[in-house]
């Protein structure tokens, strides 16, 4: 038996990255999964990939700043498996680099869009159908920069810091609900070699050689060691774990 045997889940951003893996990782553990992207041909390639390995997933292409969007999303995912029990709200952007006082201000508006109103409005539409079955467990996906700041990027660090409160708010709200509300904030994974420790050294595109030192563990993470967190949290493995903001970084915010 999976740590989410039975369950089903969604996964935003699911088409590449970490969001395809923590897809995988949830149908490796037991999960149905509803895989979501607004790139269709991603998230059609993550289906797939997980119907090869014997799970069960559909794709439904979901634009998360969009609420006709996101309910559509959740409407697809009890229309398919009958219930939701699990969501990865992972779908994010980065934006431009650029110190605040040349920031262009529809930089802003885009970013916060997708990051935080995005992790709002699935929040909202994920707790509404949670509360029917009087349980649930939601993960979103912050970033280091959800812990402390990076110059160069004022409004990608607002949004994650956003989202790591609107996390804080949501598991308050809905702890004696049975609905345990959770983020996760991950430093340089190899899935983005244009990391966020790149930039805040001033050097725009990663590599390796750049990025593991920077790292007090002497490397930087692997997409599996972030999805295998993902879905302990929204496992019963989890039960007393709720409103936290956990890094998994290397100890790069302990420096």
């Amino acid at each position: 038996m999976g740590l989410v045997s039975g369950k089903v889940a969604i996964v935003s951003g699911s088409g590449a990255g970490i969001g395809r893996a923590t897809a995988l990782k949830f149908a490796e553990e037991g999960a149905k999964v509803v895989v979501s992207d607004v790139n269709a041909d991603g998230g059609n390639e993550t289906v797939a990939l997980i119907k090869q390995h014997g799970g069960d997933a559909v794709f439904a292409r979901a634009d998360v700043a969009r609420a006709a969007d996101v309910m559509a999303l959740v409407t697809k995912a009890v229309d398919s498996f009958g219930r939701l029990d699990c969501a990865c709200n992972n779908a994010g952007i980065e934006g431009k680099v650029a110190p605040i006082a040349a920031q262009p201000e529809d930089n802003f508006d885009s970013i916060m869009a997708v990051n935080a109103k995005g992790t709002l409005l699935c929040m909202k539409y994920e707790i509404a159908h949670m509360l029917k079955n009087g349980d649930g467990a939601i993960v979103n996906l912050a970033s280091v920069a959800g812990l402390v700041g990076f110059p160069g990027l004022g409004p990608y660090v607002a949004s994650k810091h956003a989202i790591n409160g609107l996390t804080k708010n949501a598991a308050l709200e809905c702890s004696k609900q049975g609905i345990r509300v959770n983020s996760v904030c991950p430093g340089s994974i190899e899935t983005r070699l244009d990391s966020l420790a790149a930039q805040a050294s001033g050097r725009r595109i990663g590599t390796r050689e750049m990025m593991d030192p920077l790292h007090p563990i002497g490397r930087i993470g692997m997409p599996n060691e972030v999805t295998e967190l993902i879905v302990w949290l929204c496992s019963p493995c989890a039960s007393f774990v709720t409103g936290a903001n956990v890094p998994i970084d290397g100890g790069y915010v302990a420096q």
